[in-house]
């Protein structure tokens, strides 16, 4: 028995049911063989009304199977593999809510399928393969909010799909089906959408796949090491990406450096010296330094030896400016190389240090008996500037001056702001400034001074770190008694928003690293173990 009917609308599965049923009645000798209880059979048809199971005792050869009113509420693997010959099945007015991968597996005949009228929610994504004939399908009048991606696959001989009636939410996940109403040669009935609420009753075919923003991003524990640490940086040495990891209560600096066979991060070499806060690397001429600042027994810098691989004490920094280091800042300024050195004591001086192709040596005073806590070097209209953030004043910005850093202005309203760090988007120039308790903020800089523009609730709070990854810009804020907050950049809006959580117990700096074409997000903790997240992309509509 050929099924070549012209079926449409939502009416044809219940007139096909009423020529099923007349054809029984005109039967004129019942089957010998037994049917299942709750079911009429004929010679090749069998309509089940009421059944808590999918019927088993059913006539062989069957060419149409009709269940509907029944309690079952799943179809699993193989359900009806004991009616290979069917042609026509219709599943109405069920309990039905779930159908599991490859439910049909072996109905190779099927050619008209109609599951409407259920309370289905649920249908795997590979729950139609196999059906290599089918021609018409209806899912119409369920609960459905989503299908799976490539549910038609392999549906090769399709002409009629029918989907109305379920309350569809057009997101990502139904991207694909945009995306697949653009290239069918299947009659689809109109499809609508339910929610969000800006696309309710909206046609699917008035969508377009470009108007789905289905890429996120999220960031993965992938490893954590067994100590605490304060500084993090990055480095590249030898065309290699590296990591430097301060370790207050160790005392040294621990190199790390990416096994490309293991896949993972292994230490190569250390610095030993005591209650060590900075480990700076810096690179000048491919030889590798290290400045190491410390709270006891004076701070240092390390050269690489390149013949033992050890590291080794070249110069001492001058006890007497330095006394209770707290951050320090590389960079370059009309081609020499410089760092900057923040003192946290009453009786140290902050001190620019410069580079005169033997070593480092002093070359400007900041300013003394401040108590600063971080130094942040960046470019502003093109010309060099330090932000010195203090325990006791304003953050206050120098300017270069040919020779030296000389005030400029200080940033209002920001008192008791812990840590300095900008970003720039295009030529614009911003900062995030840090604040143990109170709001942690990010400003931007109007051509004569910084300005506000994002408040953070900050508890707890030592660090506040722009980082852009993969094309994404992050701010990172560490939280000493709860979860650290991140936040990625909305270009649309110019704003951070609230994104995840880290549970990274007080951190104190945070570095990206990209290696082996992934990125790694390497966050220290002074309380626990330093974690190292994986930065993925995730396709929401895969």
């Amino acid at each position: 028995m050929g099924w070549r009917l012209g079926l449409g609308g939502a009416g044809a599965p219940l007139l096909l049911l009423l020529l099923l049923l007349a054809g029984q009645g005109a039967a004129r000798k019942p089957l010998r063989r037994k049917c299942t209880p709750g079911c009429s059979c004929a010679k090749d048809a069998a309509l089940c009304e009421g059944a808590k199971e999918i019927p088993r005792e059913l006539p062989p050869n069957l060419v149409s199977l009709s269940l509907i009113r029944s309690g079952f509420t799943e179809i699993l693997e193989g359900s009806f593999r004991h009616v290979p010959t069917v042609q026509l099945l219709l599943l109405t007015y069920n309990s039905l809510d779930l159908i599991a991968d490859d439910a049909f597996v072996e109905l190779v005949h099927l050619e008209y399928l109609f599951i409407e009228h259920n309370r289905l929610e649920s249908i795997s994504k590979n729950a139609l393969r196999g059906l290599k004939s089918l021609l018409h399908l209806s899912l119409a009048n369920n609960n459905l909010q989503t299908l799976p991606r490539h549910l038609f696959r392999g549906l090769d001989a399709l002409t009629a799909v029918d989907l109305r009636g379920n309350a569809f939410h057009c997101d990502c996940k139904l991207k694909w089906l945009v995306e697949w109403l653009s290239y069918t040669s299947a009659v689809v009935e109109p499809i609508e959408c339910r929610s969000p609420t800006e696309l309710n009753r909206t046609s699917l075919a008035e969508l377009r796949p470009g108007g789905f923003n289905c890429i996120t991003t999220d960031l993965v524990l992938f490893d954590v090491l067994p100590y605490q640490s304060l500084s993090v940086e990055t480095f590249t040495y030898h065309g290699e990406q590296n990591l430097v990891i301060a370790q207050p209560f160790f005392g040294r600096c621990i190199f790390l450096e990416w096994d490309h066979v293991q896949g993972k991060f292994r230490s190569y070499a250390n610095i030993t010296g005591s209650s060590t806060v900075v480990c700076k690397p810096l690179v000048i001429d491919g030889q590798l330094f290290v400045v190491v600042a410390q709270l006891f027994g004076g701070s240092h810098i390390y050269k690489r030896d390149e013949a033992t691989g050890r590291f080794l004490r070249t110069q001492a920094i001058e006890g007497s400016r330095i006394r209770k280091p707290n951050d320090i800042e590389v960079f370059r300024v009309e081609g020499d190389w410089y760092f900057i050195m923040a003192d946290s004591s009453k009786a140290g001086s902050t001190t620019l240090y410069r580079w005169n192709g033997h070593g480092f040596y002093t070359h400007q005073s900041l300013h003394d008996w401040y108590r600063d806590t971080d130094a942040e070097f960046l470019e502003i209209a093109g010309k060099p500037h330090l932000i010195l953030a203090s325990s006791s004043q304003r953050p206050v910005i120098y300017q270069w001056n040919k020779q030296k850093f000389t005030p400029r202005t200080d940033i209002p309203d920001m008192d008791d702001v812990y840590a300095v760090k900008h970003f720039k988007v295009k030529e614009d120039v911003y900062i995030c400034l840090t604040r143990f308790l109170g709001d942690s903020k990010v400003m931007h800089w109007d051509g004569s001074m910084f300005r506000d523009v994002q408040h953070m609730p900050s508890r707890g709070s030592m660090v506040f770190q722009p980082l852009t990854i993969a094309g994404y810009r992050y701010a990172f804020l560490g939280n000493d008694y709860s979860f650290s907050q991140v936040y990625r950049y909305e270009p649309v809006t110019g704003l951070f928003q609230h994104f995840q959580e880290l549970n990274t117990q007080a951190p104190r700096s945070f570095a990206h690293l990209h290696v082996d074409k992934q990125d790694f997000l390497i966050a220290s903790s002074f309380k626990d173990k330093t974690h190292i997240y994986r930065h993925v992309i995730i396709d929401l509509s895969a």
